[in-house]
């Protein structure tokens, strides 16, 4: 046993040592009684001395650390103990992070990224954690890997901080887009947490550990004489301290302190004191000379206590707890302290004295009488207890082997006990001072039997009890207290003492409890994950809970428990009691239903739930809940992967277990449906008519019932398989014959028109989407239902094809054309047409007109045209009023899919919800991620209100369409000229995006493409001075040489660029060559003269304009197309093939695209896959490359030198 000095250093490691030993996993209960104020334990010291766990002397070391760093301006005291350092440092057995908790991290982290690090953790999405030696002992450096949603391996530099009050700070970085304090850096920490690692071998911890015996040793034994103070020359005042009782101190044991400066007399003694704040011992403004270093740590002692703080100007304080000892030990050491008065003798600081108690007969009854050796009559308390022996000029700690400062307190107060008490009072000090060997007021005729040396067997006992939450309201809490059986008694109570007696009848059991044993049991239930409930006077007993994120999870850890643990612990000898009151049930089914309820034509409800024992509980609310707390798709999909069943509240004890299979499609459709939006007072979903498609997976589920709602269900069946929609012959005096595919079409438009739904005809250019809206249109005339006029808007270049086309084939359809500059002169017969046909770039100049009227129905053709929905033309789109709205065009997709939800917030608002929770739920996982789970239900939602059929499809007469790639390679001053603008370019466009950001710069990255571009063109298109002098252009030369060959072979030509000044130079070297050619831009007037003259074969070669004419013209003369530039959109180049590929064409097509080799336009045909690969993943359910954005990497490519 480790001879104990009363010093005050020893006292002081004693007291922190022992204040951690408590706190360790399997210590003896009696210990914990130590943060009340016992001041030693014998019994903890013994078995410290034989410690040898090189973990547990760490975490003891830890707390002195942590408490030292409490105390740091406790400067002599810590000088004592520096060697404490020779211990395993904190970087190899964890100092700093064993004193970490997860209230820590989660202030560190935040409530949410907590919760999702504790889910990650506990799916065993940490990887790796290790400790890295920062060569600072206040710093631990921890590095870890986390796998992230999308199986992302993000990584973790972590660095744990004592500050200077012996708090933790956590600074924890992550590769991950967050960067800081995320969900990454959570999982770790609490993977840090609850898996502590041994890095060091046993000897050297060994060595370690002897080392640090040797230096506690070395402090006990350090003197305690008067420290060396020094004073300046002529310093003649002191400052004293005058010990007196606290009046207003509970039991009047209290303790407090006036503070004098005092004269010192030359004839000795001090003269007359004076009041002296403490407060002014700190502070350099006063400077007082005859205030020593002792005073101003004395003084920040008393700082932490809050009466001191708010008593700025007081020179009186009361000494509490632990600070308090400390300070009265300060006091004590510097020969200036006093009792009651300046004049008494000083006291200093003496050895522990032992107290003992017997009981007196007095008149009365029986009084409990205590001794001192020495005697001394005067104690009170300061954390513990202490005696003030002013006769001999002595204060210190009163000792005694076993009792509790508590308990020392209540002794003192003892009542006289009347002797028809004494029977009673004696038995109850058996059972409550077991191991103090206090004597009893009388003796008592009872069988005493001694257990020991007895291996008990662990009890568990399940149960339910009333437990107050954090607002004070009872809740239901389930249970398992442990307890431990020694022979035939039961004890249930926490061990606070070694020995626990236990009085059944005329018998007293004396147990001497096996704390190894009960340490083990406690052990083991630690590691099944259940945690202990800190035991107060209402419940002393040792009960365990299991603490979940949410309810929800809780009960799935019970469940768990009694499935497979439960019956492990019974295999090994438990008793397992499951008690009345433990009314914890989980319950299975099968029997699902669903509910459809209309409320409207426009809207309806769905319910969702279980039928359990004949009572039907509604899933909705709970389901909903679960979503919410996910946060993403990916994060749902993962906590569906990383549990084989959810459980689903009944009620308070009720829980419904689901396979985590069945709720998956559920919650896949959920996703869709629901936008943070509360459930209805019942608890049912609100749903707009267009949103019926989305339930259709859960209307295909053979194992949901459904009730209600029968025509949406016949609906959705239809929805989904268009063979069931009635065939429809095209109306009467309609001159055009229709294919099969465009008699499926008109009924596919009058589908739609019947059930009040829109949709995008999505065919492909030439496959006669023009002539299938007439014979709609048509049809809704002769129908009747066609009471306001059809409003149709296209581009500019298809008002003629529009008005020639309904003319043709509808004669009787009264169209009235809004173009032009004297278009105001039919604003009066738009209430009276047909259709109205106008522009784009109209809408806005006449939408004050236009949203006057109401119309039957609105066609966008080319409605890629409205793909920003923020645009000015787009917007007034939105505002048009009509009771049916169609968009017709062959590229519905041409580079994200904010360009479809446009279109669909057009035809039926609300169907795609709203545009962030649309990016945030499809957009942003299909383009980003490559979600493919996520693209097919974007695919299948849209399905049924996109028909698009393409020419290989439906058109088997169609000749063939071959394209060629044709290269040419820069050379010379072109190549030079390439390069140098590529040099310039690429470092701009660095800066630009080093400054702003990838997103946002844009202007100047596409800007920096353009002029690479023009340079592969022909340099003539820059108007920078040193493309002034390259006069040479390759591809042009190529152009010039196929073109001949090309006209001599009998071919009609289209040409198509971008640039109409690049159109302008190959215009001169036609006719430099002598070559008829015609031209269409945007500047041409007589649009239909320049068609004529090339579609009559008047001409071999038309020049014509991407813009101008890459849509609407029907030129199928042509039989070869050449594509100058390379465009970043496929569809827009498709588009343009399509002038000559289509219905009606006889001949083969040849497309030709002219590259430059290396250069910007090599790059622009991958990113045209890449476009394209979207876009079919999306029309059709063949999985596809999903990014369609201009990422860092493809920036890259683009501005590639070219190769040698």
């Amino acid at each position: 046993m480790v001879e104990m000095q009363k010093t005050q250093e020893q006292f002081s490691v004693t007291l922190l040592v022992m204040r951690g030993f408590s706190d360790l996993p399997g210590a003896p209960r009696a210990c914990v009684d130590d943060l009340h104020g016992r001041r030693k334990c014998s019994l903890c010291l013994e078995q410290l001395t034989a410690f040898r766990d090189p973990t547990d002397v760490s975490r003891i070391t830890a707390l002195v650390y942590y408490l030292s760093a409490q105390l740091t301006f406790y400067k002599p005291w810590l000088n004592k103990i520096s060697k404490i350092s020779r211990l395993p440092s904190p970087t190899n057995l964890l100092m700093i992070s064993s004193l970490l908790s997860l209230l820590h991290i989660k202030r560190t982290c935040g409530e949410r990224s907590f919760q999702k690090g504790l889910a990650y953790w506990k799916q065993g999405n940490v990887i790796d954690v290790q400790e890295n030696d920062s060569g600072d002992t206040r710093v631990e450096v921890i590095k870890a890997s986390v796998k992230g949603s999308g199986n992302n391996i993000y990584q973790q530099h972590i660095e744990l901080r004592r500050d200077t009050r012996g708090g933790i700070e956590i600074d924890g970085e992550c590769s991950c887009p967050v960067g800081y304090d995320c969900k990454h850096v959570a999982a770790a920490l609490l993977y840090l947490v609850h898996h502590r690692r041994k890095v060091s071998s046993p000897e050297q911890e060994e060595n370690r550990i002897d080392a640090w015996l040797d230096d506690l040793k070395s402090a006990s034994k350090s003197d305690h004489q008067l420290p060396q103070e020094e004073y300046g020359e002529g310093v003649q005042y002191r400052l004293v301290y005058v010990l007196e009782p606290d009046p207003e101190s509970a039991h009047g044991h209290g303790l407090q302190v006036a503070t004098y400066k005092v004269r010192l007399l030359k004839k000795g003694g001090y003269g007359k004191p004076a009041s002296f704040s403490l407060s002014r011992a700190t502070e350099e403004y006063y400077a007082n000379d005859f205030v020593q270093p002792s005073d101003q740590d004395i003084a920040k002692l008393l700082a932490n206590n809050a009466q001191f703080y708010y008593s700025t100007y007081s020179s009186t304080y009361t000494l509490k707890r632990e600070l308090g000892e400390l300070a009265l030990q300060k006091m004590l050491l510097t020969g200036r302290c006093h009792w009651q008065d300046i004049d008494t003798p000083t006291l200093q600081l003496g050895s522990a004295r032992e107290i003992s108690f017997h009981w007196e007969a007095t008149e009365y009854g029986q009084q409990l009488i205590y001794e001192l050796d020495p005697p001394c009559e005067q104690l009170v308390r300061v954390g513990i207890f202490w005696y003030i022996d002013a006769e001999n000029g002595m204060a210190g700690p009163v000792d005694h082997p076993v009792i509790s400062a508590n308990q020392l307190e209540v002794l003192l107060d003892a009542p006289v006990i009347p002797s028809e008490h004494l029977q009673a009072v004696s038995r109850k000090l058996l059972l409550e001072t077991p191991e103090s060997d206090l004597e009893t007021p009388v003796e008592l005729e009872i069988e005493k039997i001694q257990i020991e040396h007895v291996e008990p067997a662990c009890n568990l006992s399940l149960r339910s009890i009333d437990y107050p939450d954090d607002s004070g309201r009872p809740q239901r809490l389930h249970c398992a207290r442990l307890g431990f059986r020694y022979g035939p008694v039961l004890l249930e109570e926490i061990g606070e003492h070694r020995i626990s007696q236990i009085v059944d009848g005329d018998k007293l059991y004396r147990i001497v409890r096996e704390p190894e044993a009960e340490a083990r049991a406690v052990s083991l239930l630690s590691e099944i994950g259940l945690h202990p409930m800190r035991p107060d006077t209402e419940n002393p007993h040792f009960d365990w809970v299991f603490i979940g994120d949410n309810p929800s999870q809780t009960a799935l850890l019970w469940h768990e428990f009694l499935e497979h643990d439960l019956p492990e612990l019974e295999a090994q000898g438990w008793e397992i009691d499951r008690t009345d009151s433990f009314q914890l049930t989980f319950e299975e089914t099968d029997s699902w239903d669903a509910e459809l309820e209309t409320t409207g034509t426009q809207w309806f409800t769905l319910t969702l739930g279980v039928d359990v024992d004949g009572t039907r509980v509604n899933l909705l609310p709970v389901l909903v809940d679960i979503l919410a707390r996910a946060g993403s798709p990916q994060e749902l999909r993962d906590m569906l992967d990383s549990q084989p069943h959810f459980l689903l509240p009944m009620d308070n004890h009720r829980w419904l277990k689901i396979p985590s299979t069945r709720l998956r499609p559920i919650f896949e459709t959920l996703v869709e449906l629901y936008d943070r939006e509360p459930l209805d007072k019942e608890g049912n979903l609100k749903l707009s008519r267009y949103q019926s498609v989305q339930i259709s997976d859960l209307l295909n589920d053979p194992q949901l019932r459904w009730r209600g709602a029968l025509e949406l269900q016949e609906l959705n069946r239809k929805l989904q398989d268009f063979s069931g929609i009635t065939p429809i012959s095209p109306p009467a005096n309609f001159n055009a014959e229709l294919r099969n595919y465009q008699e499926h079409g008109l009924a596919w438009l009058q589908f739609l028109r019947e059930f009040n739904f829109s949709g995008i005809l999505a065919d492909d250019m030439g496959l006669g989407k023009t002539v299938q809206t007439l014979a709609h249109l048509l049809i809704e005339k002769q129908s009747g239902r066609m009471e306001h006029p059809c409003l149709v808007v296209a581009p500019t270049s298809l008002m003629g094809n529009w008005r020639r086309e309904a003319a043709h084939f509808a004669p009787d359809l009264d169209v009235v054309v809004i173009h032009g500059p004297d278009r105001q002169r039919n604003f009066p017969l738009m209430g009276k047409a047909d259709i109205v046909l106008t522009t784009y770039p109209l809408l806005r100049r006449d939408k004050n007109i236009l949203l006057e009227h109401e119309f039957h129905i609105i066609v966008l053709d080319e409605a890629q045209s409205i793909k920003n929905p923020k645009s000015q033309t787009t917007q007034v789109v939105f505002e048009l009023k009509g009771k049916h709205q169609l968009c017709l065009t062959g590229t519905p997709l041409e580079n994200h899919l904010g360009e479809l939800w446009s279109m669909f917030h057009f035809l039926m608002p609300g169907f795609l919800g709203p545009l962030e929770r649309f990016n945030r739920i499809y957009r942003n996982p299909i383009e980003k991620a490559g979600d493919g789970i996520r693209r097919e239900q974007l695919r299948k939602r849209i399905a049924p209100f996109m028909l698009r059929r393409t020419k290989t499809d439906v058109a088997t007469e169609l000749p063939e369409k071959t394209e060629i790639i044709r290269s040419v390679t820069l050379e010379g001053q072109q190549r030079d000229l390439y390069e140098s603008i590529r040099l310039a370019m690429d470092k701009k466009v660095r800066e630009e995006i080093t400054r702003k950001g990838l997103a946002r710069s844009q202007i100047m990255i596409l800007d920096a493409l353009l002029k690479l571009r023009q340079v592969c063109c022909d340099p003539r298109l820059l108007s920078l001075p040193q493309a002034k002098s390259v006069k040479k252009s390759a591809k042009l030369e190529l152009l010039m040489q196929l073109v001949p060959e090309m006209i001599e072979e009998g071919r009609k030509i289209l040409l198509f660029s971008q640039f109409t000044s690049m159109l302008a130079l190959i215009e001169e070297e036609l006719k430099t060559a002598d070559i008829d050619y015609c031209k269409l831009t945007g500047q041409t007037r007589k649009r239909d003269e320049v068609i004529s003259q090339f579609q009559e074969g008047n001409v071999p070669i038309f020049l014509i304009s991407l813009k101008a004419g890459g849509v609407g013209l029907n030129l199928t003369a042509a039989d070869t197309v050449i594509h100058y530039d390379p465009w970043w959109n496929p569809a827009v180049e498709n588009q343009a093939t399509d002038r000559a590929h289509r219905i009606g064409q006889d001949k083969a097509v040849f497309v030709y695209k002219l590259i430059t080799e290396d250069s910007v336009e090599d790059k622009i045909l991958a990113l045209q896959e890449k476009k394209q690969a979207l876009a079919n993943s999306i029309y059709s359910d063949q999985p596809g490359e999903s990014s369609s954005a201009i990422t860092a990497d493809d920036l890259n490519e683009l501005l590639k030198p070219l190769e040698n």
